[in-house]
């Protein structure tokens, strides 16, 4: 008896692989007598779909509209200087052809496209991230399959169509950038993760792990839930005011928004009274009560608090503050770590849990705890004048990225003001179980080939390999 190895494909599944299938013949064309000019170009018509002010604002309107998340004036910023700054970080880099040569180890490194790109996008961020990862795959020369969430999807939608008109004046196939049909579905997103060369995932843990077990070579990042540091040496109207500066943009819905505060003791009175001005406001034990009942509900965040205007949020959840025409956010004192502790995880909202430590060894015991409990692999945070304490945090926390003396969501994805690459997707490492640990940036793109020439030979003695452990442990 014969037996069938058929496998018979869906309608949306067959839909997705012909979509891929337009993706690779229109890459192919773009690889093919390809000049790092061609890449460059294409890679500035898709930031400038984006960028073009009108549009800008379009799309920022669009996205709260559709998503109910951040605001628009802060949606603006962030999609320009996002992509400003990812511009200036692939300007003058090398993405086709020869990229290195190095005579003394005689290999030779030629950059060369992935093929297909595929890319799972956010609601969080439903024009700018979308936007950075094909500016990356252009540069890279490849071709992009984005797949939006439900909410950002029709964001998306507009958003292609502006890309496409950019790439048109080029004379560039517009099958080069594409995105899931809608309806949008957790089918179409899965065929997509199985049928692209390399996936990319931003968001959702859930689509992170099924990326890495798609069988595609894969890329995804882990859950934010910055902690930070404020020790007795930092500057306490500053820290304040960068908390506060970046916990409020776009209505917190960064995963690198500031989520739990640790104050050392010695300054904790200081620094209350320097949130207060800038806008934070402490709850009391009852009004912290009311307010966690009210966001977190059945084990989720309350849809109705997420990434909402101060007084929206605290509408909702029923509790009013002093001087509320200033207030900007609520911080909930905190002294419990863990799932019976919902608010020392990340909140998505105008909320952040403060904790307090007797000393800056202590504050390290709480950050690790509050990591290791959610967030681990993302970053941390130290306001402080003592800088070897960076160095104790870099060397003891499970973190990629320690943040010194910065609004912290304006300087993990990349600041012009710091040397980290502009990117809203953050690698968090094996600590957040992630296969790469830095930010998302073009490199990450390409592949390298190698061509490997015979030098002269440098081949070790033994003794002088193993001299100074047969001196200490013997033969």
């Amino acid at each position: 008896m014969e037996i069938s190895n058929t496998v018979t494909l869906t309608s949306a599944e067959q839909e997705i692989d012909a979509l891929v299938e337009r993706a690779r013949v229109a890459q192919k064309r773009y690889e093919s007598g390809a000049t790092q000019q061609r890449y460059d170009m294409a890679a500035l018509a898709a930031a400038w779909a984006l960028m073009q002010p009108e549009r800008n604002e379009e799309l920022s309107i669009m996205a709260v509209e559709a998503t109910g998340l951040g605001n628009v004036a802060d949606k603006k910023i962030k999609n320009h200087r996002k992509i400003l700054g990812t511009l200036r970080d692939i300007k003058d880099q090398s993405t086709t052809g020869v990229i290195n040569d190095d005579s003394a180890s005689g290999v030779t490194d030629i950059a060369r496209p992935i093929g297909v790109v595929g890319a799972v996008v956010p609601s969080t961020n439903p024009a700018a991230t979308p936007t950075n990862n094909v500016v990356n795959a252009l540069k890279c020369g490849n071709a992009i399959v984005l797949s939006p969430s439900p909410a950002g999807a029709k964001v998306c939608e507009r958003l292609v169509r502006y890309i496409h008109k950019e790439l048109e004046k080029l004379d560039h196939n517009t099958d080069l950038v594409q995105m899931v049909p809608l309806p949008s579905s957790k089918e179409k997103t899965q065929r997509l993760m199985e049928a692209c060369d390399l996936i990319i995932v931003t968001g959702s843990q859930d689509n992170v792990r099924r990326a890495y077990s798609s069988g595609t070579p894969a890329i995804g990042v882990g859950a934010g839930n910055a902690t930070v540091i404020i020790d007795e040496t930092a500057d306490l109207t500053a820290a304040a005011e960068k908390i506060a500066a970046s916990k409020t943009f776009d209505n917190a819905t960064s995963c690198s928004s500031e989520n739990v505060l640790i104050v050392v003791d010695a300054v904790k009175e200081a620094f209350a009274t320097e949130l207060y001005k800038a806008g934070g406001r402490i709850l009391d034990p009852t009004a912290a009560t009311t307010l966690k009942e009210a966001l977190f509900q059945g084990g989720k965040l309350n849809r109705h608090m997420i990434a909402k205007d101060i007084s929206l949020f605290l509408q909702a959840a029923g509790v009013s503050v002093e001087d509320p025409d200033s207030a900007r956010f609520v911080v909930l004192p905190a002294t419990g770590i863990g799932e019976a502790y919902p608010e020392s995880g990340e909140k998505l909202s105008l909320a952040v849990a403060m904790y307090s430590a007797n000393n800056f060894e202590h504050a390290c015991d709480i950050a690790r705890e509050v990591l290791n409990h959610q967030g681990a692999g993302h970053s941390i945070g130290l306001h402080s004048k003592d800088d070897s304490r960076a160095m104790v945090l870099g060397v003891s926390m499970p973190t990629c990225r320690v943040i010194v003396n910065q609004a912290h969501c304006f300087a993990t994805g990349g600041a012009f003001d710091n040397g980290l690459p502009f990117s809203l997707s953050m690698g968090c490492g094996s600590w957040g179980g992630n296969s790469i640990d830095d930010n998302l940036n073009y490199k990450h793109f390409m592949n390298v080939t190698k061509i490997v020439r015979p030098i002269a030979p440098n081949e070790p003695a033994v003794e002088s390999i193993f001299e100074q452990y047969w001196a200490t442990a013997g033969q």
